[in-house]
């Protein structure tokens, strides 16, 4: 499990007993009985501004618990009782569509890919999520309309939960406003109820991983940045506390005692976005764009499209794959003369061996070099070792050992 956190706190010390029930909610045996617990968990700490954050997440945690009871009886009856909790991946990214209700979501999926969506005039037309693929160069990048988000939806109003663990599943955001209305109100209200929902748009300083071992594992902590306020024998006393004794605990950037706590229950999860204005046609667009970029500032890119003229749709594909941060890496068998149509996509800042991992552990464990080709190289091929940094458009091949 990976927990992605920023400076904001979690209440501290919270009780014996509260932390006692926590733990049997974590050994519960069944979605049942661990909303039961959650729930007598929820009544022994205070009602006050220091436990919102927390009394959300575990609210949270027992819609999804709820959602899993309702998909094993879907399961066990083979008739559907509710809309999927969000869409399987596809292609080499999937980028959820978040917005208001009657900004576009539709009219762009329908105007960027293959799905055949209903575009209607009227508040809250789409009910379940859907998908469609959008053919950016050598990409394949998975679009998918969620439910409109609204006041409420971080705590489960309308169809909250599935539009929201969508985003959270996904690998980034489209937050998408309307220029023919006020974008700034707009803007705000996604930001708040992702915010409620602890989806973070901008990266956080620090990043925890809690993978929890077999009995007898023990503690392991492995900081790779700093610890602010605390120590590993403090971290080591709080995990104990929870009833966490086999586990290993990755910590990256700068983290607090209350980050690492608030991993514990669930931490915040950061997905790359990008605002998306549409109605760019509409008489007051550009007025009303400007004041949305003094709003948004350098937090993120806003792009400003028209999907009914298709004004700034041509610039959308580049600005999504900016965005997610990844690049795309060809790869080519030795003694072959062309290298792969479809390239491999990983993150900025990969190297050959992250590479030979995603083609298949044996091309890691057996490998000897790399040859690459690449633009920025002075001449190409060029033999290279594993920790050789890739950039977009590189092609490997990988000779391994026989």
């Amino acid at each position: 499990m990976s927990y992605y956190l920023d400076d904001c706190s979690m209440p501290a010390n919270l009780p014996a007993e509260a932390k006692q029930k926590y733990r049997e909610a974590s050994l519960a045996r069944n979605p049942e009985e661990k909303i039961k617990k959650l729930q007598e968990f929820m009544g022994l700490f205070p009602k006050h501004k220091g436990t919102e954050n927390l009394r959300a997440q575990v609210k949270r945690k027992i819609s999804v618990l709820k959602q899993e009871i309702e998909d094993k009886k879907q399961k066990r009856t083979g008739v559907a009782t509710g809309p999927r909790v969000f869409v399987e991946k596809e292609g080499d990214a999937q980028i959820v569509i978040l917005g208001p209700t009657n900004v576009g979501r539709s009219s762009l999926l329908s105007t960027l890919t293959n799905s055949k969506v209903a575009v209607l005039n009227y508040p809250y037309t789409t009910t379940e999520q859907t998908p469609g693929m959008f053919n950016y160069q050598d990409l394949q990048l998975q679009m998918v309309e969620t439910p409109a988000l609204m006041e409420g939806s971080s705590e489960g109003g309308a169809w909250g939960l599935q539009t929201l663990t969508s985003a959270r599943n996904a690998d980034g955001l489209v937050l998408m406003v309307d220029l023919s209305q006020n974008p700034v109100e707009q803007f705000l209200l996604i930001s708040k109820e992702l915010e409620k929902s602890k989806i973070l748009t901008k990266k956080p300083k620090a990043r925890i991983d809690i993978e929890k071992k077999h009995m007898g594992a023990k503690l392991k902590f492995i900081v790779l940045g700093k610890l602010v306020d605390c120590t590993v024998k403090d971290l080591a006393q709080l995990m104990k506390s929870y009833g966490i004794r086999d586990a290993t605990i990755k910590i990256r950037g700068e983290a607090t005692f209350d980050d690492v706590e608030e991993a514990i229950f669930e931490g915040k999860a950061y997905r790359p976005a990008l605002i998306l204005a549409n109605k760019m046609d509409h008489p007051l667009a550009a007025e009303r764009l400007e004041q949305l970029k003094k709003v948004v500032g350098k937090e993120m890119n806003v792009v400003a499209v028209s999907c009914t003229t298709k004004e700034g749709i041509d610039k959308l594909g580049s600005e999504i794959f900016g965005m997610l941060d990844i690049i795309r890496v060809y790869t080519k068998e030795p003694n072959k003369k062309d290298a792969s149509m479809r390239p491999f996509t990983i993150k900025k800042g990969s190297t050959v061996f992250d590479l030979a991992k995603r083609i298949h552990t044996d091309f890691y464990n057996q490998f000897s070099y790399a040859k690459v080709w690449s633009k920025r190289l002075r001449f190409s091929p060029q033999k290279v070792g594993g920790a050789f940094n890739l950039e977009d458009g590189d092609t490997v091949e990988i000779h391994m050992k026989w």
